[in-house]
């Protein structure tokens, strides 16, 4: 038998899925972006110390890639390695024995896809501006997808995201302010250790792409264009972690009671201005239960620590912030069926039972044990509290605030500054 080419070694299943990605690829992408001739990604010549890394996908094992015009693809050493043309059109992407292969060609486990102006490119059917970083796992099986772009560009796909783009324009500034710094601390902290900066999803700031601009977030960005919020940290001063999330339901947390930092803009706040403007099931949430052997597997299945507890039969309160009307855990004390016990703190605890957030939707709530079910009561708010409260802010610009006050209430004792 003929040795097979590099297309032929590809499975049937993939060769059958890349005719209809392929196909769908082009005619979405085309109709999707055609209608608004796309803009020229601003900031391409910024220096590298304000581009952000964004894990788009990981794990991954084949997507159709698809540009507006042509593009370069560079090896792990930065040395051009092939180019493809506008004409080539979609083309797909996928791992071979441990290496990467576009189209007809065989790379590296590691390549850099730089494309033609106006630097855009679509990964199944979604656009995304920058650069694109491909970098296979350790076991040759699969591979991750970074998207490399200058931090503005970046936050143009995150704020309508986070945020509104139709809400007041003095909150979108906070907004794009406070997850500007955001970026950029994670940046400084995490992003030497690893291949890629941030995550796409909610484990950082979410993050779409080219779907997910508008002019009014763009008008945002560049009336705030490079402001950072910074704090005194011991003789000098530096960004911080601008925490934010959805709704407090009257009073933000310290951080130290959630993620454990110590920043003095991450003290607790009162914050009268969310509760006219949030949905009401934010502000106040229904009850909800959760079967307690459920509740008890999730728990010891992410904390092994926990398997000395054997079962967990109750849920007592550790650290509880109390505010005026309501009260916020911090912490809270597991006991199991043998009588033994254990803390973990309720951010925690709150993901862990419930992945998505969206039923246990804060740690303001009372909880105890009815028959066979743990039920969670008395729930307010929605997200982890700390920092800017989002519904807060739309409430202070409402009232005629400026991002500048806004910032300054939520992070108290911050100052902005511009990076260069």
């Amino acid at each position: 038998m003929k040795d097979l080419s590099v297309t032929e070694k590809i499975s049937f299943r993939t060769l059958g899925v890349l005719a209809v990605i392929v196909v769908s690829g082009l005619l979405l992408f085309t109709m999707r972006h055609k209608p608004r001739p796309i803009e020229p990604t601003p900031g391409m010549e910024t220096s590298r110390r304000l581009w952000v890394r964004v894990l788009l996908f990981d794990n991954m094992k084949e997507f159709a890639l698809s540009t507006p015009s042509g593009f370069t693809v560079l090896d792990g050493d930065g040395r051009i390695a092939a180019q493809f043309t506008e004409s080539c059109g979609a083309v797909l992407v996928a791992v071979l024995e441990g290496g990467i292969v576009i189209g007809e060609h065989v790379f590296g486990n590691h390549v850099r896809i730089e494309p033609d102006d106006p630097f855009v490119f679509g990964v199944n059917n979604e656009a995304y501006r920058g650069h694109v970083q491909l970098i296979v796992a350790s076991d040759g099986e699969s591979f991750d997808v970074v998207n490399s772009l200058p931090l503005e560009s970046y936050l143009a796909g995150v704020i309508g995201e986070e945020m509104p783009s139709y809400w007041e324009t003095e909150a979108l500034k906070a907004q794009t302010i406070a997850a500007r710094t955001y970026c950029l601390f994670m940046k400084a902290r995490f992003g030497a250790r690893r291949e890629w900066d941030v995550t796409r999803t909610q484990a950082n700031q979410v993050y779409g792409g080219i779907k997910s601009e508008s002019p009014m977030v763009w008008d945002a960005i560049r009336q705030t264009s490079g402001c950072v919020l910074v704090c005194r940290r011991g003789d000098g001063e530096e960004i911080f972690p601008t925490y934010y999330s959805s709704t407090c339901g009257g009073h933000t947390e310290d951080s130290s009671h959630v993620f454990g930092d110590s920043y003095e803009p991450l003290r607790g706040v009162p914050c009268p201005y969310c509760e006219d403007v949030a949905r009401r099931s934010f502000f106040q949430w229904p009850t909800v239960s959760f079967a307690a052997a459920d509740v008890s597997r999730r728990i010891i299945e992410r904390y092994p620590r926990f398997k000395s507890l054997e079962r967990i039969v109750a849920v007592e309160p550790g650290q509880v912030s109390e505010y005026e009307g309501f009260k916020r855990n911090g912490s809270l004390r597991l006991v199991g069926v043998n009588g033994r016990s254990k803390t973990l703190r309720a951010e925690d605890m709150r993901l862990t039972i419930d992945r998505t957030g969206k039923k246990i939707k804060s740690n303001s709530y009372e909880i105890s044990p009815r028959g066979e079910q743990f039920v969670f009561s008395g729930g307010r708010g929605f997200g982890h509290a700390v920092g800017m409260c989002q519904y807060g802010a739309e409430g202070m610009a409402r009232r005629g605030k400026d991002f500048k006050t806004i910032l300054k209430h939520y992070f108290p004792g911050s100052s902005i500054r511009r990076v260069q």
